[in-house]
């Protein structure tokens, strides 16, 4: 059964969220093994299962490039390959795959808690301002991002930025969270309405696994289009 909380530990004297842990090293193993499995025995003409990977490449490749031009695209385009298989794993982890025990939950969707989401929104953040100090310099990155097209759109630049880091990594919190609860609903009639409850609740479960699917896979697209018009508005100087 999904248990009802968390699982956490103190380790001098912060305290550590021990379901998100297992499910984000889960997700991470995850993503490691599909793509150390796809890479195997690289060939210059590709077949089998060095297509798929390369498709995932072009893939998130291509979300870059509709972003981020002038050449800087294929800076960004690893980050963008891990970060998309990495939100797309995590969304669909706790579709399938949930486990409690005594009332405490262990395994979940790891982007179902707005701390894993709102750290990758900070990660993606932080990335693109990086990105941008590093390629333009300090003085003129500043200029371009907070003081562009004049010097009193400074506070509004800040609170864009709050807002943008808030909306990016709770859009994708909100989704998932919300799939999950769902499914636990409908898991709680199926086990407590008698036989003919759970076999009706089984047509609609695998529906609502479909389009939870559906929802994850397009949230992981959006986290990873966003990240790049985010990387696109530090690095590229405004005309």
């Amino acid at each position: 059964m999904n248990g009802e909380s968390v699982s956490t530990f103190q380790f001098l004297g912060l305290t550590f969220n021990t379901t998100n842990i297992i499910s984000g090293l889960l997700a991470a193993t995850i993503v490691f093994v599909v793509v150390f499995v796809l890479s195997r025995k690289i060939q210059l003409k590709p077949t089998g299962k060095q297509n798929v990977l390369e498709w995932m490449i072009d893939f998130t490749n291509n979300i870059v490039r509709g972003s981020v031009t002038n050449g800087d695209a294929p800076k960004f385009g690893l980050y963008a390959f891990t970060l998309f298989l990495f939100i797309f794993v995590s969304n669909q982890l706790g579709m399938f795959l949930q486990i409690g025990w005594n009332g405490v939950t262990y395994v979940r969707s790891p982007t179902s808690d707005p701390v894993i989401t709102l750290t990758l929104s900070l990660m993606t953040i932080m990335f693109a301002h990086f990105s941008g100090v590093e390629k333009l310099g300090f003085k003129r990155y500043f200029k371009n991002t907070y003081l562009t097209p004049f010097v009193f759109w400074l506070p509004i630049s800040i609170f864009t930025e709050l807002i943008d880091f808030l909306t990016l990594g709770l859009r994708i919190y909100g989704v998932i969270f919300s799939g999950e609860m769902l499914l636990k609903i409908i898991g709680g009639m199926a086990f407590s309405g008698g036989p003919l409850m759970t076999i009706a609740t089984v047509p609609i479960s695998l529906i609502w696994q479909g389009f939870s699917v559906f929802l994850g896979s397009i949230q992981a697209y959006v986290f990873v289009t966003l990240t790049s018009v985010y990387i696109s508005q530090q690095v590229q100087i405004e005309e």
